[in-house]
Parts: C-alpha cells; structure tokens; sequence
C-alpha cells in the first residue's frame, strides 16, 4: 500500500505570539485615548499627534511581523524599540514638567512593554534583559530622577519580560523532547511492523534450514549452521534495530516538527473477516464462524489475520505436525474476538518472556504487536499438557470503523 509522509507542527509560542498581536493594537488604543482625554494638559500637543499618527501606522502595518519568530527579524525589533523610546524621550517635549513630575504617563505608555516583549518572545530572557535596560534608561531620562513610580514600573517591565523569554526558551526546549520521543515512537513502530514481516517469512525459512541441515548432516549440516548464524545476527538487528537522528525545524517558532509515516486514508469497502480466515482451514485446523459477514475495514482485518496466522505457525512449530488446532470467531456487541486454540503440550510458565529477551518476536511482534497497533490486545492462557489458546480482541470501536488512535489508547490503557 502507498505510503504518505505527514508533518505534525507543535508550538507552544504561537499563542504568545497571537496574544502580542492584540496587546500592540490594545495598547496603541489605549495611548491614543488617554492622550484624547488628557489633551489639554498638554503644552504642545502636535509633538504628540505626529507621534501617535506614527505609531499607529507603525503598528497597524508591522502586525503581520509579530506573527511569529520568523517573522520578527532583527531590523524590526531594533526599529520597534527605537519608536518606542522615541516616543518617551519626546514626552517632556510635549508636555509640561508638572504632569511629568505628578507621574503622568509617557507618550507610547504601557505599548512600549509590546516592544520588550517581542524581543523576550525572539530570543528569550537574555534579549528580553537587552531590550528592558534601554527602555529603563529612557524612563529614568523623561522623569529626571528616580522617582519610586518609575522604579517601580521599570522593574515591572523588567521582571516580566525576563520571566516570558525564560518561559518561551523552556517550551521549546520541551517541544524538541517531545519532537524527538514522537519521531522515536514512529520509528520504533515502523521497525516493529517490519520485524514482524520479517519473522513471518525470513527468520522461518532460516530456523526450517537449520533444523532441515542439522538432520540431514554432511554439507547440509553446514548450510544449516550458516542459516543458523544468520538467523542470530537478523534477530539480533531486528530488536535492536536503528533510531534515525531527530530533523529539526528551520525556524523554532514554527514549533518542532515530527516527520511520520501514515498509511493513506482507507477508502477501501470493508472485508468480510471469515474470508480472511478461510485460507487457515484444513484437515488439522477447524474453524468457527458466524453465520453473517463479519466486516471490518481492509489495513485492521488484515492484521488481525495475520496475527492468526502467526499463532497458528506457533502451533506448528511447538506443538508438533499432529497438533489441531481450532479457531473461533465471535461477533459480539462489546468488539470482535478470536480464539486460537490448540491441543499440543502448552507453554510452560515464563516462557514467553525469556523469548522475547532472546531476541524471538513471535509473539511479542507478529501478534501482540500487530493487534495493539490496531486497537485490540491479546492473551495467553496455557496449562502445560493441556495446550494453549490465544485470544485476540478488537473493541466496538475499531470494528465499528471509528478512530483507531482513540481505540488504541484505551486499549493501552487497559
């Protein structure tokens, strides 16, 4: 089937970056209306005007600049900043020493933390801490001492600033991990699917020329130690396998980028699963079915298929050539089950577990793999001497054709 490469973006920031968009028109609103409402008090209004008439095409063009960090380039911000300090350095120009002294506000007011900000949004908390300490200096200038108003709206802006570049350069941080355990889960998914092929086809036909070489002796003997040692050496890669390196994004504000692997959208109708199933009847395996087609979406009956074939290659391989073995399937309300059973010697306590830390993924891969990336489990129940029965379940959820993601997560958690 065609495969589809799908990029997930993640970002944190963008919302910070959105929330900084408003709070420059807000505040631009905010300095124009206190300015109208003040205008008397000034001395020389048209200092004032021409500068708010700057500023408010300043911002209203330059939004789309604060719309990420690609964006917001360095001319910008240094052009930002140098209005913003125009703008309090012109106070006392516009309006009289009285109002300065009484604390009133500077000309661009509390818009002039948008400018800090976006430096702290860039680059974090270092250039937050560049961007605060000339904004400081301008105030302390338009005051002409450091009256504790100021101080303390100087440290406020400081403070704040530092504290959202800290907070950005954490979230991206974090965004990189998360990248990176995503972009390993997909490869650790991708390897399992490919293990489980290959222990279906490869790693059976080298185990079947060992033992056939073995029996027979002489340069058999031989070819079936070769088998043997290849069959080690592909187990051994096969479990271990390869993560490739973390890609990067260009640009960080984009967020981190995880590059996956999907299989396209099924537009296919659903398959009978009884089909499916039918190839695995013969003179030792019976099998039970419903009378009515039992339907499910191709990509999750085909694996569910395939996990009983690999079941019923264990039955071969470990209970012996004159073992039955007998498949059931039920189509019941709560999902779909089937059940391998057979009548060899059964597995002894253990036994399972010391095969998958042997590097032996028949069950780990080809069945348990296979049925928890469709969104169903699978159990073992085997009493030596009795035999040994596997069942297989798929919730109502992925019979039903909802979404798998989901279905998956509650099998997980179960």
């Amino acid at each position: 089937m065609a495969k589809r490469e799908r990029v997930i973006r993640m970002s944190v920031e963008q919302p910070l970056w959105r929330a900084l968009a408003g709070y420059r028109v807000l505040t631009m609103l905010y300095a124009i209306g206190f300015f109208a409402t003040a205008y008397d008090t000034f001395t020389r209004p048209w200092p004032a005007i021409a500068y708010y008439l700057v500023l408010s095409v300043w911002t209203l063009a330059t939004l789309p600049r604060v719309a990420n960090a690609a964006s917001c380039t360095r001319w910008f911000l240094a052009v930002d900043l140098t209005i913003a300090l125009t703008g309090i350095l012109l106070t006392p120009v516009a309006a009289s020493h009285e109002r300065i002294a009484s604390g009133g506000p500077t000309l661009p007011s509390i818009w002039t933390a948008g400018s800090v900000l976006a430096y702290a949004l860039k680059g974090g908390w270092r250039w937050a801490a560049f961007a605060s300490t000339p904004v400081a200096a301008a105030n302390l200038i338009e005051r002409g001492s450091p009256a504790r108003d100021t101080v303390h709206n100087v440290v406020l802006v400081w403070v704040a600033s530092i504290a959202i570049g800290y907070v950005v350069e954490v979230a991206r941080a974090s965004e990189r991990t998360l990248a990176r355990a995503l972009e390993i889960e997909a490869a650790t998914r991708e390897r399992e699917r490919l293990a489980r092929g290959i222990h279906d086809s490869v790693l059976q036909v080298l185990a079947m020329v060992q033992r056939r070489g073995t029996a027979l002796g002489g340069e058999a003997a031989e070819l079936g130690r070769l088998a043997g040692e290849q069959e080690v050496a592909l187990r051994t890669l096969v479990s271990g396998g390869l993560v490739p390196p973390s890609r990067v994004s260009e640009d960080a504000a984009l967020g981190a980028v995880v590059r996956a692997v999907d299989e396209p959208d099924a537009e296919e109708d659903p398959v009978d699963l009884r089909t499916l199933l039918a190839r695995y009847a013969g003179a030792r395996v019976t099998l039970s079915e419903p009378g009515c087609p039992v339907p499910l979406a191709p990509a999750v009956a085909r694996e569910l298929a395939a996990a009983v074939g690999a079941a019923l290659d264990n039955v071969h391989r470990h209970a012996g050539e004159g073992a039955r073995a007998w498949i059931l399937v039920e189509d019941e309300p709560e999902g779909i089950v089937v059940t391998v059973r057979d009548d060899g010697p059964g597995i002894p306590e253990g036994r399972l577990a010391r095969a998958e830390q042997e590097g032996r993924l028949g069950v780990a891969q080809s069945i348990r793999g296979r049925l928890r990336d469709i969104g169903g489990t699978a159990e073992w129940i085997s009493v030596p001497g009795q035999g040994t029965e596997v069942e297989l379940k798929l919730p109502k959820a992925v019979r039903d054709g909802q979404d798998l993601k989901a279905a998956r997560g509650k099998a997980e958690q179960r």
